[in-house]
C-alpha cells in the first residue's frame, strides 16, 4: 500500500459520534484519526466551534463514504 494524503472525510459536532465513526472505519480495515482543536483538552469547548474532523487517508475515500453514508448526521 502507498500512502497518499490525509483527507477530512467527515465533521462531526458531537465528539462520541467522530469516535463511533473512527472505530467502525477502523473495525473495516480503514485506519483512521479524529483531529480536534481543544488546546489538548485543556479547554474542551473550543472544539466545538470547528467539530471534530474524522482524517482518512485519500487512498480509502471511496470505501469509507460507502461504509459512513447515512450512519451519523454530519456538518459539510
Amino acid at each position: 500500500m502507498t500512502s497518499t494524503r490525509q483527507i477530512c472525510i467527515a465533521t462531526y459536532l458531537d465528539d462520541m459520534l467522530a469516535e463511533v465513526a473512527r472505530t467502525r472505519l477502523e473495525a473495516h480495515g480503514i485506519p483512521a484519526f479524529v483531529s480536534r482543536d481543544d488546546c489538548g483538552g485543556m479547554q474542551p469547548f473550543m472544539a466545538n466551534m470547528g467539530g471534530f474532523r474524522l482524517l482518512i487517508d485519500a487512498l480509502y475515500e471511496a470505501e469509507a463514504r460507502e461504509i459512513l453514508a447515512g450512519t451519523f448526521p454530519e456538518m459539510d
